[in-house]
């Protein structure tokens, strides 16, 4: 088995050979969501593809690199794509990053995603601050030989999404008057996008979105003890009854024309962080 711990400290010394700061935040930026990195002052980019260990990035709308620098005057570290379980990737690998930017010294992980409305009252262009997910991939990025220096074996989930900072993220939502919901994230496997039943069970368990990442990189998170705030960006509507046609890049297009939004939450939250002057 690989030595996740010892790649751990492989990649972070890389990362650091370019960019010698400790970042306070790790940010995931999923498809379509890119844009945000653009925001990133002195910024220093880093292709995955120079990263000893590191996973690539397939998906539509990820460009595979991380931007480090400051936003809204603090250290961040953004991940610019992410990995997928459907990519072919195992779990521990989805979440591999988050150990990276954790080592680095990030204590707090933005995580955002695209994601299908389940609750018919949300709109595409909505944004969901996650609540609580319900992990439907059925894997999991702790499933592994135990080894103590990565963390609890097994840790608790009782709340693995910061509730601080998703009152923070409803405040400023409310004061920049744009719809900004909340609620539970269910997590599948994909790659395909749901059949109608698979939509009807979904909403039954509860679940307000659905895709197809988020849910091994908050696992991980909260092993590690982070903080962790959860954005999706509803870009298409998942009505059972009135199902048309998804395809990836109807998606990307509907995550991007709502990136302003998820723009200013990030950046709100993000700001509070800053030390004072």
């Amino acid at each position: 088995m690989p030595d996740t711990f010892a790649h751990v400290a492989t990649v972070a010394a890389a990362i650091e050979d370019h960019w010698p700061i400790a970042p306070k935040v790790g940010i995931i930026l999923g498809s379509g969501l890119g844009g945000l990195a653009d925001r990133i002052e002195e910024a220093t980019a880093i292709d995955y593809a120079d990263l000893p260990h590191f996973p690539q990035s397939t998906a539509i709308g990820h460009a595979g690199r991380l931007v480090c620098g400051a936003l809204a005057g603090v250290s961040v570290i953004a991940m610019q794509g992410r990995f997928h379980l459907y990519e072919g990737h195992p779990a521990d690998r989805v979440a591999f990053p988050v150990r990276v930017m954790n080592a680095l010294g990030a204590s707090v992980l933005v995580v955002s995603n695209a994601a299908g409305g389940i609750n018919p009252q949300y709109q595409v262009g909505d944004i969901m601050v996650i609540d609580d997910h319900v992990n439907l991939m059925f894997r999991n990025p702790l499933v592994a030989e135990n080894d103590p220096r990565l963390g609890p074996r097994w840790p608790d989930m009782c709340a693995p999404y910061d509730r601080e900072f998703g009152d923070q993220a409803l405040a400023i939502a409310r004061r920049h008057d744009f719809v900004c919901h909340r609620g539970v994230y269910v997590g599948m496997l994909g790659p395909t996008y749901e059949t109608r039943a698979e939509y009807r069970m979904v909403r039954r368990l509860g679940g307000d979105v659905v895709g197809m990442s988020t849910v091994p990189e908050v696992i991980v998170a909260a092993q590690l003890g982070m903080r962790v705030l959860g954005l999706s960006t509803v870009t298409n509507a998942c009505c059972p009854d009135q199902l048309g046609e998804t395809s990836g890049e109807e998606v990307v297009a509907a995550a991007a024309s709502a990136a302003d939004k998820l723009t200013t939450i990030v950046e709100g939250i993000v700001g509070e962080m800053a030390e004072p002057v």
